[in-house]
């Protein structure tokens, strides 16, 4: 294993799934599970290829009722490449020897390589190597290149090239009851000799979807003349090649392949486009090139450096590398919103939900018009937030917990608990903070990029009317002179209502409430950002009053936090009178209890009943905020705020939480960082090894999670290195945490390239191109970086 590898020197079936996730390529269009080059689902593999936006719904009849889920598809395997020897059965796993083994995925190109040497029933003993990526200089190229080397025998020889269009969605075991068929076949067809294509559509959102393949051998004298031969159905279809292989001399495959879907820009129509496409395609070693000089480029921009810690070196290139094969330079053109779990598995159903919150700091300050791609996506789907706000008898704009194709909330209305088989109410759509979210996240775009034609153009109508939403749905408790706001989940998803009750959600969510706080002060400051033109023309377009902008004003003064014990924020109102969980018998009963809802409800038990939470709440704020942004928001707002008050809290919510998602991991070594740098980096561990080891049993094979492999990325530069923005001022803060010694990264701070680098107690901050000056501070030191100056800040003291 290196600072660029990911390797792994045995085949085992129980951990297929996961290293398939893992090792998955992709280029921020579409992306590709990395299964054998032979596989088909079958309980150990699974292939899988995703595109962003390629939704479809689909309706299960459960007991006699339809359920409707909308599920990212997946889509014809491009992958197939089996081979026969003198006409015998073609080799998979079942009928080999397998006696030696690789399988590598290759950060730094984002490539996926197995070497396999089999023995067959016959004893002719073989060396396999595949490698292929997706290209990140063509988005809409994929390759192949199949390497086989007779070791102890020559003989002839089949290569079997095909399009597999009858895949189903059955990656996740707890969704095998809803239907997983999306896909209807259209037509196959040929584009020449060499070229076999295949075209599908999603049943019911009509998007179709073309896969061409030119596949081509070569012996060591150049392409070999083989024999061909077609077989083709609607949904599947492959060729036939056929050669003389010569015992010790290499025989190479290349099948390069085009991938377009109706959604595409600038095309006629898919199958035309990929059959011309393809046609057009060097060979596999040109197409490499271009994909490798597009990474190297991208790796220059998004690096982190940290030499003193190989482990910690390589899980964040993997990291990074996951983040850019979903959000690339190709997706800031897309309609695209990022997938929770990534483009390589059907977890969540490939919807979008609040993790963009974790994901937009890494691209936000490297790859800025990535995150603004991303934005838009939400601002597309405005009309059907403001429409849900309206049937829900609201103002402004209410944005889904789960959004998929069209804005429309997706959330399940039921879920199957694995722990018990039953299917349960699903009550998280109720958790309204997402609005707040984007909110956050469109004012951070801002702050870190100076992007004011977006915030003119898109960016403020989505913030004021997010904030219309909030007012709307506040309402002031006289008796407290406090708004409140009712019947909402916090990021908890632990305590959906309260035990016994019927209404749905809880009173006065403090995450919730806070953010609400903080975003109608905002509101009113992004109101002053817009000219006066512009401001009257929003306002009428939006239906924006005055007495709304007022009572924003109001809220940012008095909106109600509970509290309990000595400073103790309540995670919500009520909290304080939940039962103690005996976290002991559970852990002793069942080892990992990161799940402890599913627990308790196949117990016949509630979770609403207890004090647990699964991630971080209330204490999420001391992430989001740092101390010189909060402080003044409890105090305006008439409560105080201490460095104590944030280190009771931690603790105290640290007993009660299970970290049943791996995003709580980040959020608590953050807040650690200033309190408890060892504990801090213990997290921090946690939550960079949780992909790569499955933490939590399983999931990862149904895809990477995304906000944890951005977040880890973002608490070095924003935890660790305490990145903040003031007054237009690039602040830093470090921290004395794990072993970052030598620590470097570039970053872009509005439109500025920077460098940093953390030696001992020095940072220095550098400017090496051509770019505005960039005022810097770091502790009470400040600086004005100019373009190719450079300035080392000393810190620390003694």
């Amino acid at each position: 294993m290196t600072d660029w590898t990911l390797a792994f020197d045995t085949f085992e079936p129980e951990q297929e799934g996961l290293r398939e996730a893992l090792t998955s390529t992709g280029n921020g269009f579409f992306c590709t599970r990395g299964g054998l080059a032979w596989a088909q689902a079958d309980g150990v593999s699974y292939p899988g290829t995703y595109t962003h936006g390629g939704f479809n719904r689909e309706t299960t009849i459960m007991a006699g009722v339809p359920v409707l889920n909308e599920d990212l598809v997946n889509l014809p395997n491009w992958l197939l490449l089996e081979m026969r020897i003198e006409g015998e059965e073609a080799l998979d796993r079942e009928n080999v020897e397998i006696l030696s083994y690789r399988h590598e995925y290759d950060i730094r190109t984002a490539t996926t390589i197995r070497v396999l040497r089999v023995r067959d029933r016959a004893g002719r003993e073989t060396t396999l190597e595949t490698r292929r990526f997706v290209s990140m200089a063509d988005m809409h190229q994929a390759a192949m290149k199949w390497t086989i080397t007779p070791e102890n025998w020559s003989g002839r020889v089949e290569v079997i090239s095909a399009l597999d269009g009858r895949v189903t969605n059955k990656g996740v075991a707890r969704y095998q009851q809803l239907e997983g068929r999306h896909l209807d076949p259209v037509s196959p067809r040929t584009f020449g000799p060499e070229t076999i294509a295949l075209v599908v559509r999603t049943r019911q959102s009509r998007i179709y979807v073309a896969e061409a393949a030119r596949t081509r051998i070569f012996g060591v004298a150049g392409q070999l003349d083989v024999g061909r031969d077609l077989y083709q159905m609607q949904d599947y279809a492959h060729q036939v090649l056929s050669f003389e292989a010569t015992r010790g001399e290499p025989v190479r495959v290349e099948k390069m392949v085009a991938f377009y879907t109706s959604r595409d820009h600038a095309i006629n129509e898919p199958l035309v486009n990929a059959g011309k496409a393809v046609g057009r395609y060097g060979t596999y070693a040109e197409a490499f090139e271009h994909h490798r000089r597009a990474w190297e480029e991208l790796w220059e921009i998004c690096d982190v450096r940290v030499p003193n810690d190989e482990r910690v070196q390589l899980l964040l290139r993997l990291h990074i590398s996951h983040i850019l094969q979903v959000c690339s330079p190709h997706t800031s053109d897309l309609d695209a919103g990022v997938p929770a779990r990534g483009l390589n598995g059907e977890a969540y159903r490939g919807h979008i939900f609040w993790d963009e919150l974790f994901i937009y700091p890494f691209l936000n300050f490297r790859l800025p018009e990535i995150t603004r791609g991303l934005l838009m996506y939400r601002y597309r789907r405005m009309g059907e937030a403001r429409a849900a706000a309206k049937e829900a008898g609201y103002q402004g704009a209410m944005f889904p917990w789960q959004s998929g194709s069209d804005g429309q909330e997706e959330t399940q209305k039921v879920h199957i608990n694995p722990k018990s088989g039953k299917w349960e109410p699903d009550l998280s759509h109720n958790q309204r903070h997402v609005s707040a979210d984007i909110f956050y996240n469109v004012w951070r775009y801002y702050e870190t990029t100076g992007d004011t034609e977006f915030l003119l153009d898109y960016g403020a109508e989505m913030m004021l009317d997010i904030a219309r939403f909030w007012a709307s749905i506040a309402h002031h408790n006289p008796v407290r002179d406090r708004y409140e706001i009712h019947g909402v989940m916090g990021p908890d998803e632990f305590h959906e209502k309260y035990a016994g009750s019927d209404e749905e959600g809880l009173r006065n969510n403090a995450y919730t409430n806070v953010m609400v706080a903080w975003l109608s002060e905002i509101a009113l400051e992004v109101l002053d950002l817009v000219p006066e033109r512009r401001r009257q023309a929003l306002r009428a377009s939006i239906g924006l009053t005055d007495e709304e902008v007022e009572k924003w004003g109001e809220m940012s003064r008095k909106m109600f936090v509970p509290f309990h014990g000595d400073g103790l924020i309540s995670q919500f109102e009520g909290y304080d009178n939940l039962e103690e969980l005996d976290w002991d018998h559970y852990r002793r009963e069942y080892g990992n209890i990161q799940r402890l809802d599913r627990i308790l409800r196949a117990e016949g038990d509630d979770p609403d009943k207890y004090k647990l939470t699964k991630q971080a709440d209330a204490v999420l704020l001391f992430f989001l905020f740092p101390e010189d942004e909060l402080k003044p928001l409890f105090e305006r707002l008439g409560y105080e705020y201490s460095t104590e008050m944030v280190r009771r809290n931690t603790e105290y919510y640290d007993q009660r939480t299970s970290h049943g998602s791996t995003l709580s991991f980040i959020a608590h070594a953050g807040i650690l960082a200033d309190l408890d740098p060892e504990s801090s980096w213990e997290r921090y561990m946690v939550a960079l090894e949780s992909d790569v080891g499955d933490v939590q049993g399983g999931t990862t094979q149904e895809g990477i999670h995304m906000g944890v492999m951005a977040g880890t990325l973002d608490l070095i530069q924003r935890g660790y290195l305490g990145t903040d923005i003031r007054d237009g001022a690039l602040h830093f803060d470090p921290k004395p945490v794990g072993n970052l010694d030598g620590l470097s990264f570039p970053m872009q701070f509005h439109g500025t390239r920077l460098q940093i680098e953390l030696k001992g107690k020095q940072l220095t901050v550098a400017a090496p191109a051509d770019g505005q000056p960039v005022d810097v501070r770091v502790g009470d030191t400040a600086a004005r970086i100019e373009s190719g100056g450079s300035h080392t800040f000393d810190f620390g003291g003694e």
